[in-house]
């Protein structure tokens, strides 16, 4: 169903974040609310949430609950912008979510132009209040920068040859339409994969790009721990490869503890590690992927502040 959004590792997002009903919350990515609600049952008269997102049509639902809710408040940011305005506020959170990646309202409206499945116009700005559309990137964009996105951003195998066929349909004429693009890439692709439409790779390499999430990601995770109160949690669900290893390895180097020389004597008991990792990795039930097939790829990692 057509903007139908149904939020990906709902509960188990929200068992792993909230360690007191009575803790200061940040849902990092509003999107449509489905975490802010849910936190929102689950803390008492005292618990506060705060949400952000970057996207105009999340903040006119989060204005509603703002509204309609005190324990709840809004600030339309990107999530990378978290630990600057706690800090600027003098506070920590006791636990800050990020459900990375696009939205399923997104996804389906096709006027936001991240979708190849209906034609619109190549926009993919998650802040549709500034920057340049995907159609205004391509339009400058030099071969040797295109290749490298599509590389390193869509994991593109044929990288090369596919920003070929774009800058040559380019000379032709301004590549500006989502079916436009998806028929370009279709026909320079030389191997597709079973089950996976050719320009996918392609379309999750110039969204990245354009809204800068991977380095969203890396700004955020470089100051996430002074932004959490000791014994905070912070949960990340990710939706592809690149935005999990980044967490996988943050995740790690928190917890392993200081570098040190080899010949210092001290013992692993002697220094205490920055975060502890919480359990395993979290993948979609059976049943939430027969409900929603767009949780397939999403994997949820959580840690915790130590010191």
């Amino acid at each position: 169903m057509a903007n139908r959004h149904e939020t990906v590792l709902l509960h188990e997002a929200i068992t792993s974040l909230v360690g007191s009903p009575g803790g200061f919350y940040v849902d990092g990515t509003y999107g449509r609310g489905g975490h802010s609600r849910c936190l929102l049952e689950q803390i008492n008269e005292h618990g506060r949430v705060l949400a952000c997102d970057k996207d105009g049509a999340a903040e006119d639902s989060a204005l509603q609950l703002q509204e309609a809710d005190p324990r709840f408040s809004f600030l339309r940011t990107s999530f990378a912008d978290i630990p600057e305005y706690l800090a600027a506020q003098t506070k920590q959170a006791d636990g800050i979510l990020l459900d990375l990646g696009v939205s399923s309202p997104q996804l389906d409206q096709a006027e936001r132009g991240f979708s190849f499945q209906s034609d619109g116009p190549l926009d993919m700005r998650m802040d549709q209040s500034g920057g340049m559309t995907a159609a205004e990137w391509l339009a400058v964009v030099d071969q040797e920068q295109l290749e490298q996105v599509l590389r390193d951003y869509g994991e593109e195998r044929f990288a090369r040859r596919i920003a070929r066929a774009i800058l040559e349909a380019r000379d032709r004429e301004p590549v500006a339409r989502t079916a436009q693009l998806a028929e370009i890439v279709k026909a320079a692709h030389p191997r597709w994969e079973p089950g996976k439409h050719p320009a996918t790779r392609a379309f999750q390499a110039i969204r990245i790009a354009i809204n800068r999430e991977l380095d969203d990601l890396k700004e955020f995770l470089g100051k996430a721990l002074a932004a959490l109160a000791i014994g905070g949690r912070l949960v990340v669900i990710s939706f592809h490869s690149l935005e999990d290893r980044l967490v996988k390895r943050q995740f790690r180097e928190w917890s392993k503890g200081p570098s040190l020389p080899k010949d210092i004597p001290l013992r692993a008991q002697d220094y205490q590690s920055k975060a502890r990792i919480l359990g395993k990795p979290v993948r979609p039930s059976a049943a939430e992927l027969e409900r929603n097939i767009r949780a397939r790829s999403a994997i949820m990692r959580s840690a915790m502040r130590l010191a």
